[in-house]
């Protein structure tokens, strides 16, 4: 009975407070005070976010270009031009901050830019599985990549890069392509018409990866002067991604400017090209295929619960198969180009090169045995990749706590980069003459190690295609010097770059061809 007059009691006793405790929130919460609330919020996060992103850890115990209130390092990413990205940051290494530094932007968090072998290593082998790609990738990435399993299934996929016949395979298609090439520049040197190198190449590579990769060539080389609707929308889904990937309002900018539709329209072409070849390969007799291509490999593969994989899933895995097997190359063609046609280039590369080649071969087609004697043209190719990287820069996020080799600790969710384009120009990895094209400084002594030119990446994620591409270029290296000379349009300009998952040159690769008399 006590106990529940208590109760009673108490009952009552909240009955009156509580209409006392609402008339002081109201009287507490007046529009003045609400705003002074409001505002002394806002100074904590200023004050909190003085000089970084809103979101990211407060770092100031390491180095980098200071940020601005709650923006962090935006502003300055926004004014810098696109073409001037990758100078940037070897500045930054170079002279101002050394091995590591950290930036910060809204919605992505902080980066750690580092450009230290020993912490390459560390990330990409050593402690590999404490770095993901991380949801902002993924998501911004998507319409393109989808979420293929390229990366993760390297053991598979490498299986088709080992097996004997399909080097030989492999040559025959390039030797094929590169016919086709010649063909076209013959009637180019004929009319003294300028050429897009550039584009070229990617006709090339597009085709003799389609043709080996899932039996399918494009057809671009028998018409180059004629668009191909796949190709021109995966390279504008490509630029685009590259840009979301540092802009936290892209969702904001698509839908102002509309360019979400030509992203939703470029998806669906580059998607039902995808589609209609897997639809093609499943209606095709097994019996018609004369080699187990790439294509083959994934369709005979099975998920982690022993299903085949779906049509989107092998959608996926074309898709990033393109990704790496056409861009890639051609891109690493014409920056080779360039540096051994540029005003101030050495003469002595291509006259050696010719010469290997001529020695090697003796007028006929590249083997697979041929090009592997070839040292001095896979020299060449390096040393532009050296320089001008395929993948100029790569990012990945830490899912647990970690120190790097003597250097920063890192924590959970930050995000750790490194430029490949940077540190293929520090004097500090290469000596004084790192910015100089010298493909000799890979036939002296060791190779570089892959933590210090990390054009093929490193560790469990390593590039499969790199003998692949090597082979591929070699192959069309060789059989064009055989037949011409080349001329830059403008040997004193330096091509600018778009900054985008790879590195296409601006406006393309502009030579005059002349057919050899020597």
């Amino acid at each position: 009975m006590a106990s529940t007059t208590t109760m009673g009691t108490m009952t009552g006793q909240n009955a009156q407070l509580l209409p006392t405790l609402r008339r002081l929130f109201t009287q507490v919460l007046t529009r003045s005070n609400a705003s002074k609330a409001l505002g002394i919020y806002i100074i904590c996060l200023i004050i909190k976010y003085r000089n970084t992103a809103y979101g990211a850890r407060p770092r100031p115990d390491l180095k980098g270009p200071r940020g601005v209130p709650l923006l962090g390092n935006l502003i300055n990413i926004l004014r810098r031009s696109r073409s001037q990205n990758y100078q940037f940051q070897t500045k930054n290494h170079e002279e101002k901050y050394g091995s590591y530094y950290s930036v910060s932007l809204p919605g992505i968090g902080r980066i750690i830019n580092i450009s230290d072998p020993d912490m390459i290593d560390h990330v990409l082998r050593t402690n590999f599985w404490a770095y993901e790609k991380g949801d902002h990738l993924r998501n911004t990435l998507e319409p393109l990549v989808g979420q293929g399993i390229f990366g993760a299934d390297g053991e598979l996929a490498s299986n088709i890069f080992n097996v004997r016949s399909f080097r030989t395979y492999t040559s025959d298609v390039f030797c094929r392509e590169a016919q086709l090439v010649i063909d076209y520049l013959s009637t180019a040197a004929d009319t003294d018409k300028v050429v897009d190198l550039q584009s070229i190449f990617y006709l090339f590579t597009l085709d003799s990866f389609g043709e080996i990769a899932f039996g399918q060539a494009f057809g671009c080389l028998k018409d180059p002067e004629q668009p191909v609707e796949f190709a021109e929308a995966f390279d504008r889904l490509n630029q685009t991604m590259s840009e979301r990937v540092i802009s936290p309002i892209w969702k904001l900018k698509d839908w102002w400017t509309g360019h979400g539709d030509v992203v939703r329209k470029d998806t669906q072409t580059v998607h039902e090209f995808a589609y209609n070849v897997i639809k093609k390969r499943r209606q095709e007799p097994p019996t018609e295929r004369r080699h187990k291509d790439l294509m083959q490999l994934f369709m005979d593969a099975t998920d982690e619960h022993g299903q085949p994989l779906s049509d989107e899933m092998l959608k996926d895995e074309l898709i990033n198969m393109i990704l790496a097997g056409r861009d890639t190359t051609a891109q690493a063609l014409s920056w080779m180009f360039y540096l051994m046609h540029r005003s101030g280039a050495s003469s002595e590369i291509v006259s050696q090169l010719v010469e290997e080649t001529e020695s090697v071969l003796n007028g006929g087609l590249p083997t697979y045995e041929s090009t592997k004697q070839q040292k001095y043209a896979e020299a060449c190719f390096y040393e532009a990749l050296r320089l001008y990287p395929s993948v100029p820069q790569n990012v990945k996020v830490c899912v647990q706590d970690d120190v790097l080799p003597h250097g920063p600790r890192i924590y959970k969710g930050e995000n750790v980069g490194w430029c490949s384009w940077a540190m293929g120009r520090l004097e500090s990895l290469w000596g004084p003459d790192a910015k100089e094209y010298k493909p000799e400084r890979w036939l002296s002594g060791e190779k570089p190690s892959s933590s210090k030119f990390v054009s093929f990446h490193l560790g469990p994620r390593t590039c499969l295609g790199q003998q692949f591409a090597t082979i591929e270029a070699i192959t069309i290296m060789s059989m064009l010097f055989q037949k011409f000379s080349f001329e830059l349009v403008e040997p004193d300009k330096e091509p600018a770059y778009i900054p985008a998952l790879t590195l296409p040159m601006d406006n393309g690769l502009p030579v005059r061809i002349k057919r050899r008399t020597d």
